[in-house]
């Protein structure tokens, strides 16, 4: 399939060129009118303007917000059809995708996608007089007015606050702003190349905690290219980690069943009911729409079905200084259950092959391996050509084994394939 867990995404090329227009196209098909919006990338108005033209081919109305977050685009496809959003979220600047979206803010089923991809083979343009139109939406007002009637700080509170130069910007300093925080920016600008590497990483963020201790801020809240990732320090510039981000939040909105996928810790399911699904927001998405107060996945995404089904980083950030402003945030990570858990990255040429080798029936699934003390996952990534190994153990020892077991798997697929991922 073209899609990955996250939608499409590729190297920029004149081939994403061609498939942007047909994706236009192909996506307008009986849907309109459609809310299209791009990230900050070099390359995303070039693609967003294929996209509405496959659209206005078809005969489609099309909304269109200019730069704006994932979930900003996702919010206002409330009002559509379908969303379209121009990124490749986290990944490096020469790459670029499409994001599908459903009225619901939740991404595009794998049913849809393949769908869609089914389409690309078809001809959907209409005649001169049923030709389509574009009207500009202010999607940022809107999806900043509804998270302001839902979060309130109780004080006023500094937040740190690095957008990364990506969509975010043009939305989350004024909102944490209106919302009653002093912020200090760091690259809240749309630059179209990025200060830092993309990814919310901790590794990406070495300066961070020392501008919160100097600034004496209750928090510092990260983004990603599109802001549907959004990940933080606490008040003494320690990073946090995914799996504590999700579980300090399930406990500040007292939500007892949270979904999340089969890399987070197992330390969740000693705060709360857990429901596991494959790496991929949209499995979380898909399995709050029948279960769950909550979900997210440890690298950052976050999802809050009261509000949205599209993993909301820009609401993350306002309700992470609303927490800030009520609770000590290092005091409450302070008591939360700890494993030791590490994730490393591999790249290789071909992934799905790998995997294939390994044994798991879906790549970007992965196999996962457990037992009474530990656990690892290898998987393929859904955006680069990368495996990943996810372990942990209720000791350093037993993670670093499981880690180890996990490479040795790696390795063992490597000689089953005569050597080529060496």
């Amino acid at each position: 399939m073209l899609f990955g867990s996250s939608g499409i995404r590729q190297e920029f090329g004149p081939g994403l060129v061609d498939l942007a227009l047909r994706i236009g196209a192909a996506a307008a098909d009986g849907a309109s009118p459609l809310v299209v919006g791009r990230d900050t990338r070099t390359t995303s108005e070039l693609l967003e303007h294929c996209v509405v033209a496959g659209m206005l081919s078809a005969g489609a109305a099309v909304y269109t917000c200019g730069i704006a977050p994932t979930p900003t685009v996702a919010y206002a496809t409330r009002r559509a059809d379908a969303g379209c959003m121009i990124t490749a979220s986290h990944n490096p600047e020469p790459y670029n995708g499409v994001k599908l979206l459903n009225p619901d803010g939740s991404s595009f089923t794998r049913r849809q996608q393949a769908a869609i991809e089914e389409a690309l083979e078809g001809t959907h343009r209409v005649g001169w007089e049923e030709q389509g139109h574009t009207s500009p939406i202010d999607a940022l007002a809107m999806h900043r007015d509804a998270i302001l009637g839902e979060i309130s700080l109780s004080r006023p509170v500094t937040v740190v606050l690095d957008c990364g130069n990506g969509a975010g910007s043009v939305i989350t300093p004024d909102l944490l702003s209106d919302a009653g925080a002093t912020v200090v920016g760091l690259n809240c600008n749309v630059s179209g190349r990025f200060a830092r590497p993309s990814e919310p990483l901790e590794a990406n963020l070495p300066y961070v905690g020392e501008i919160v201790r100097k600034r004496g801020a209750g928090c510092a809240v990260i983004h990603d290219g599109d802001a549907d990732r959004m990940m933080a320090f606490d008040e003494r510039g320690r990073y946090i980690d995914g799996d504590h981000l999700l579980m300090l939040f399930a406990a500040y909105l007292d939500h007892k069943r949270v979904v999340t996928t089969v890399d987070a810790s197992m330390a969740i399911e000693e705060v709360a009911e857990v429901r596991r699904t494959p790496v991929g927001d949209t499995f979380v998405s898909e399995e709050l729409l029948t279960w769950g107060d909550f979900g997210g996945e440890a690298s950052g995404s976050w999802i809050f079905p009261g509000h949205s089904y599209c993993p909301d980083g820009v609401y993350a950030a306002a309700l992470l200084c609303e927490i800030a402003s009520e609770w000590s945030i290092a005091e409450e990570l302070d008591r939360m259950p700890r494993y030791t858990l590490l994730r490393e990255s591999c790249r290789v040429a071909s992934p799905g092959e790998i995997m294939a080798a390994i044994g798991a029936d879906e790549p970007t699934h992965g196999v996962r391996f457990s037992d009474d003390d530990g656990w690892y996952l290898i998987r393929a990534s859904g955006t680069e050509p990368k495996v990943r190994i996810t372990a942990e153990g209720k000791t350093p020892e037993k993670a670093k084994e499981m880690l180890g077991a996990g490479h040795a798997a790696l390795a063992r697929a490597k000689r089953i394939l005569g050597g080529r991922e060496e």
